[in-house]
């Protein structure tokens, strides 16, 4: 199979291969996802914009919409310090945060930070906040 690429809304700074999650439309049976996705177009404008739910490496029931890392990529973050960049986005996603949302990793860039430098940092891994509570099982001892 071809690897799948994105191409950045705009002048295209990159190329590279991403997941598939990450390079599709959210589909309606994920609607915190997709407003998420929406939400952060509308409000910053990015020229890149990647978002992946990583509830699925947590201890939550499956199919949830709880953890989420985003990658923004906007001229709207030009000479912003990083707390400020991250306000913003923090402040597009207000309705998720205090709702469904427990968690949301930002990377937030400028498209020359961007074309400069079109890594992405990994998300660190689940330190098991819930995993001594009986009601919630890790996905790995579940049958």
């Amino acid at each position: 199979m071809l690897p799948l690429f994105r191409l950045a809304h705009g002048p295209l700074t990159s190329l590279r291969p991403l997941p598939l999650r990450a390079c599709s439309h959210a589909p309606m049976d994920r609607p915190v996802e997709s407003s998420i996705r929406a939400k952060l177009s509308r409000t910053l404008a990015p020229t890149h914009l990647e978002v992946w739910n990583e509830s699925h490496l947590h201890a939550v029931p499956a199919g949830s919409e709880s953890h989420f890392r985003v990658l923004v990529v906007s001229p709207s973050f030009e000479g912003l310090p990083l707390v400020q960049r991250h306000r913003l986005v923090n402040e597009a996603l207000r309705e998720e945060l205090a709702g469904s949302v427990h968690a949301l990793s930002i990377q937030a860039k400028t498209p020359q930070q961007w074309s400069s430098d079109p890594s992405l940092a990994k998300s660190p891994p689940c330190m098991g906040g819930s995993k001594h509570d009986p009601g919630m099982k890790l996905r790995s001892d579940r049958k």
